[in-house]
């Protein structure tokens, strides 16, 4: 008996899997996938025009076994780019071509001159007289809505006493869509529509995370975990990226043959994803901080990419203050949330918050917004130990917490300060806003903040100046605290330094006890 075997290599013409049109932000990407072996060859024209390549317009181009992908990256387009973009893919079996349309800016509005450039007299007369009565409705309209802004604003929402920020009440507005120029993290190209977040980078906000703003960005050394070491055990959810796993892994620690993580998988990986991946690894490489989740490095030696974490065994804080609250047998997706019984005192709760204070002490140092700081967005370990970090889900499970805005954006409003709702503007006072907004729900055991309340009821509560109600088991301090972070002005809120220094006040006047995880 014998056998052989041989190699065969099918060869077909090229076809065009995929050409998407171009979204609006400062670089701009139109990613294509082109399959056909041999490997064809890639042209493209703009209204017909040949393009060629400059440091303006350029394809980035990823070869595969028989398939291509990558995208023709335009720097800067204007309305000079506007137009049809067409790809021709060629081999000596046949040729593809594709057609999207790209439209990056309107052509400007330009005022022709006329040969009679001066007005005739009556002509001025009218438009002065035009003018005057425009001005003179608008004073009307100011002192009008100046005595309804001090006399008339009392929300219809809210029960009991209204307290009011920053002295005055401030009219509201609906949302703006106001693009807030930002700097990217390390030259990452985030626009207005793009942010760098905490476990990978999407569209706005996919899974809000970490934000970041400042500079001195140095080049990190990914630590590379070969997939041999990582063994998955089971699931731990899914979301918009891919899946999350609890593992073990091996060659880890130094003095642990094998150590419990968490890998967040990336599905999809196309070539831009790819480029986020590395970039993202970098960032949180050089986010090293005992209340940030700890990041051990990547798996890139095949598909899918891994991203592995440090495992926190007890899951998100939203769902931990649930399970240890009065309300703790409350079904959750029908089922009863696991709970020893005991209920988190307010020493505890302080603990909680002074432990996500650090995180966010540290993250302010590093020059990072967070944009998404909540509960969700903080796991709990052994130990009553909090860490700030997620790997993507909270939008999946909480998904009630977010507000669709446009289309794909998602906002976490009940979260954000009245600047952030109206002009998209995030800082670190409003991470600090986002803080006061944690300590409620730890002293409400995971309530939703404005639960009571529609998504358009909350923005116009925010902006009108409205704030969350004293929790039933705050202490006075703590909602001072609150009320403190709660400023309408960024720059009046108080400083998350200062904040973290009161609690540990608070903290020695009420001795913490760990023992809650029996």
């Amino acid at each position: 008996m014998t056998n052989a075997s041989i190699q065969l290599t099918v060869h077909f013409p090229p076809t065009i899997v995929k050409l998407k049109e171009p979204e609006r932000r400062h670089d701009t990407c139109i990613e294509f996938t082109v399959r056909g072996s041999p490997h064809p060859t890639l042209r493209w024209f703009h209204n017909e025009q040949e393009i060629l390549h400059t440091e303006y317009i350029r394809p980035d181009v990823a070869y595969y076994q028989d398939y291509i992908e990558g995208c023709l990256t335009l720097k800067d387009p204007t309305h000079h780019n506007n137009g049809n973009y067409t790809l021709e893919a060629t081999n000596q079996l046949g040729v593809a071509t594709s057609t999207v349309y790209g439209h990056f800016l309107n052509k400007p509005f330009v005022v022709t001159p006329t040969a009679d450039t001066h007005p005739p007299e009556e002509e001025t007369l009218g438009v002065s007289i035009a003018v005057s009565l425009a001005s003179f409705a608008l004073v009307l309209l100011v002192i009008l809505f100046l005595l309804i802004n001090k006399y008339g604003r009392r929300s219809k929402f809210m029960k009991g006493p209204v307290a009011v920020i920053g002295g005055e009440e401030d009219s509201s507005s609906p949302l703006h869509h106001v693009n807030h120029a930002v700097l990217s993290p390390c030259g990452l190209d985030s626009g207005p529509d793009a942010v760098v977040i905490g476990m990978s980078r999407i569209p706005v906000i996919e899974n809000p995370q970490y934000f970041r703003h400042g500079h001195n960005c140095s080049k990190a050394d990914v630590h590379h975990i070969k997939r041999r070491d990582i063994f998955l055990k089971r699931e731990l959810g899914e979301g918009a990226f891919g899946k999350v796993f609890l593992a073990e892994c091996y060659n880890l620690s130094p003095t642990k043959d094998k150590m419990l993580v968490a890998v967040k998988t990336l599905k999809d990986p196309t070539l831009s994803a790819r480029k986020d991946f590395q970039r993202e690894a970098e960032l949180l490489t050089n986010l090293q901080h005992e209340h940030i989740v700890k990041f051990y490095g990547v798996c890139v030696d095949g598909d899918p990419l891994i991203m592995v974490f440090e495992y926190m065994k007890h899951g998100d804080l939203n769902k931990f203050l649930r399970a240890h609250g009065p309300d703790a047998m409350i079904l959750v997706d029908g089922q009863p949330l696991q709970t020893n019984g005991t209920e988190l005192g307010v020493s505890q709760m302080l603990h909680i918050a002074s432990q996500i204070a650090a995180g966010m002490i540290y993250l302010a140092s590093q020059h990072f917004v967070h944009r998404d700081l909540a509960t969700r967005n903080c796991l709990v370990g052994s130990g009553l130990l909090v860490k700030i970090g997620d790997f993507g889900m909270s939008r999946d499970i909480y998904s009630t917490d977010y507000y669709r805005v446009g289309g794909h954006t998602m906002l976490p409003i009940r979260w954000m300060p009245p600047e952030s709702i109206m002009y998209r503007k995030f800082t670190t006072e409003s991470d600090v806003w986002s803080f006061g907004v944690i300590l409620w729900e730890i002293c409400t055991y995971g309530k939703q903040p404005w639960f009571q309340l529609a998504n358009n009821e909350v923005i116009e509560c925010i902006t009108q100046g409205r704030v969350l109600e004293r929790p039933r088991v705050c202490p006075q301090e703590v909602y001072e605290l609150m009320l403190g972070c709660w400023q309408r002005e960024p720059q009046q809120r108080l400083n998350i330094k200062d904040i973290q220094k009161k609690l540990f006040t608070l903290m020695k006047a009420t001795p913490v006890y760990l023992d809650i995880l029996g």
